[in-house]
């Protein structure tokens, strides 16, 4: 029904955004990599929405992004995963990061989320790990690094540096991208040793 509001901020607060359009005000529903992104009152801003219709209310949800609102809506289809839920989501991650999280398996970054356990992350990945590195164009600017990191855990050594890194206090996703861009050839110590050379750049 909105495919976009576009105006200048009448109100912001830690949730939602009030966008005047031509004296018409519509309340949107955020995250808080879009409220951040929305500049303070006064500033113009268009963003992409969706409207979520129930028996008793009519919410609306904006996104500064249309990659941050393909990503809200794979989230809500995911199994448990609510319309507040997903917006945690997409605060604690932006879409790039969370994109490499889902391909890479880090339900750990995606549990730091507001209201999201272990299990809630690792039920996102099982149902999004797929549509993410198949489309990843529609969910990601980064896309050379998400389909570098789906092809990881491809070869034994790069799993197992992998695994390496995180064990010396890395996110999972952090190490896979690192791991992915190197020559796949390499032994796993020379593979440890040159993602570290990588991240600590």
């Amino acid at each position: 029904m909105f495919y976009s509001v576009s105006g200048v901020v009448e109100h912001i607060d830690a949730d939602s955004v009030a966008v005047d359009c031509s004296g018409v005000s519509f309340l949107c529903h955020a995250s808080a990599n879009t409220l951040a992104a929305c500049g303070g009152e006064g500033s113009r801003v268009k963003l992409y929405t969706f409207l979520s219709v129930k028996e008793d209310a009519l919410d609306l949800y904006g996104f500064i992004s249309k990659k941050e609102l393909e990503l809200f809506k794979l989230l809500i289809g995911v199994s448990g995963i609510g319309s507040k839920t997903a917006l945690a989501v997409l605060s604690a991650l932006t879409t790039d990061s969370l994109a490499r999280a889902i391909v890479s398996g880090d339900a750990a970054s995606i549990a730091q989320a507001q209201g999201v356990g272990k299990k809630s992350a690792e039920r996102v990945i099982m149902e999004l790990k797929d549509k993410i590195s198949k489309n990843a164009g529609l969910y990601t600017d980064d896309i050379s690094s998400v389909r570098t990191v789906s092809k990881v855990f491809a070869g034994e050594n790069c799993g197992a540096a992998v695994g390496a890194l995180v064990s010396l206090g890395y996110s999972q996703s952090e190490a896979a991208a690192a791991i992915g861009s190197l020559d796949q050839t390499m032994s796993v110590e020379q593979m440890i040793k040159a993602g570290l050379r990588l991240l600590s750049n």
